[in-house]
C-alpha cells in the first residue's frame, strides 16, 4: 500500500509542480490524529530535496471537518507571519489518491507535547507559554475579511456566537451517544439556560487551540500551530476556553496548557487580542469546552466501536477522556448548583 501510495502522490506532485522528474521517497505515516491521516515524505526535484507532510481524510472521520478549511487557514496565517507550516497544494476530488488530500511542508526539529505528559516543557514552561497565549491573541485579533476567510462557517452575529456553537456540538451527541450521556446532557440544558454576554467580535477560531497541538524546538520556541480542521468564526473565548480546559493542563490546572499560571496567560492573551476577558463569559465557554469535548470523545467511541475508523487514539479518547470531561462537567455543575 506504502509503495503505491508512494507513486500516485509522485506522479501528482510531478504534475502539480511542473516537475516531471519529482520522486518521492520514505513515505511513513504519522501515528495519531484521526481526524486525518497524516504521512511525512521527502520530494526530490529541481536538483534539492524537500521534507513535506501528507494529510488525507480517513474512510471515516472522527469529527466531519471540511480540509478545504484547514489549508486556507493554513493560507491565511501563513501569510500573517504566524508559525504554521507552509501549504503547497490541495485536492478536493480525491481522485489522485482515492481520498481528499492536501501538502504541507514538514517543520523539522521540533516535537510536540504528549497531553499525558506532567511537565513537556521543562526549563521552557514559561517562556512556551508566553508564546503560546500571544500567538492565541493574535489569532483573535486578526481580521477574517482582510484574511480573506471571512466566509468560513459562522454565527449570524456576535449574540449568537453561542447558541451556534452549543447547537453544533449538541447535533454530534444526538447522532453519535451510543448510550445515555446525562453529564453532557445536564450541561447542554445548563448552557442553553444562562447564556453568556455577547461576543466582542466574530474573530477566527482555531477550534483546536491546545497543548499538544503545536511544535516547539530546543531552544522552546513555538514553530508551528497545527490541527486547524475545526477553525471556523465566532467568539474569540471559545478558543481561549478550550486552550485553559484542564485536560490540556498535564495534571496541574493552575498552569494552562501545562505553561504560564492562569491570570498571566489571560493577560497575556489580553494584551495581544485587544479583548477584555469577562470572567462570566469566559467562564461560560470553559464549561462549553469541556461539553465540546465531551462530545468529541462520545464520537470518538461510537467511531470505533462502529468500526468506521479503528484507530486506538479513538478507544484511548472514548475512555479517558470521556470520562475526564465527565467528571470536569459534573463538578463545574455540582459548583453551580
Amino acid at each position: 500500500m506504502s509503495d503505491a501510495l508512494e507513486h500516485r502522490l509522485a506522479a501528482y506532485l510531478a504534475d502539480k509542480l511542473g516537475a516531471p522528474e519529482l520522486s518521492v521517497h520514505d513515505l511513513a505515516r504519522i501515528p495519531g490524529g484521526a481526524s486525518r491521516e497524516t504521512y511525512r515524505f521527502r520530494a526530490r526535484y529541481g536538483g534539492a530535496e524537500r521534507k513535506l507532510i501528507l494529510r488525507r481524510d480517513p474512510p471515516a472521520s472522527l469529527i466531519e471537518t471540511e480540509r478545504s478549511t484547514e489549508f486556507r487557514a493554513y493560507q491565511a496565517f501563513f501569510r500573517l507571519g504566524l508559525p504554521v507550516p507552509e501549504p503547497i497544494a490541495l485536492e478536493l476530488d480525491g481522485a489522485a489518491l482515492e481520498r481528499p488530500f492536501f501538502v504541507m511542508a514538514e517543520i523539522e526539529n521540533a516535537q510536540a507535547g504528549s497531553i499525558l505528559a506532567p511537565d513537556p516543557y521543562g526549563a521552557h514552561r514559561d517562556k512556551i507559554g508566553e508564546q503560546f497565549f500571544t500567538i492565541l491573541g493574535r489569532i483573535a485579533g486578526a481580521d477574517p475579511e482582510a484574511l480573506g476567510v471571512a466566509d468560513f462557517d459562522r454565527p449570524k452575529s456576535v449574540d449568537d456566537c453561542w447558541r451556534h456553537e452549543l447547537a453544533r456540538w449538541g447535533k454530534v451527541i444526538d447522532e453519535d451517544e451510543d448510550e445515555p450521556q446525562p453529564v453532557a446532557r445536564a450541561a447542554l440544558r445548563w448552557l442553553a439556560r444562562h447564556p453568556p454576554p455577547p461576543a466582542q467580535k466574530i474573530a477566527v477560531v482555531h477550534g483546536d487551540y491546545r497543548s499538544g497541538n503545536f511544535l516547539f524546538d530546543g531552544a522552546g520556541d513555538i514553530t508551528a500551530i497545527l490541527d486547524w480542521e475545526m477553525a471556523h468564526l465566532g467568539d474569540p473565548l471559545e478558543d481561549l476556553g478550550w486552550a485553559l480546559d484542564p485536560l490540556w493542563a498535564h495534571h496541574d490546572p493552575s498552569r494552562p496548557a501545562g505553561t504560564l499560571a492562569r491570570d498571566d496567560a489571560i493577560a497575556v492573551w489580553e494584551k495581544t487580542s485587544g479583548f477584555r476577558c469577562d470572567r462570566d463569559a469566559l467562564a461560560w465557554w470553559e464549561i462549553f469546552a469541556s461539553l465540546k469535548g465531551c462530545a468529541i470523545w462520545i464520537s470518538a467511541a461510537h467511531e470505533y466501536s462502529t468500526r468506521r475508523n479503528d484507530d486506538p487514539v479513538n478507544a484511548f479518547s472514548g475512555w479517558y477522556c470521556l470520562a475526564f470531561h465527565n467528571k470536569v462537567l459534573a463538578d463545574r455543575l455540582e459548583a453551580l448548583a
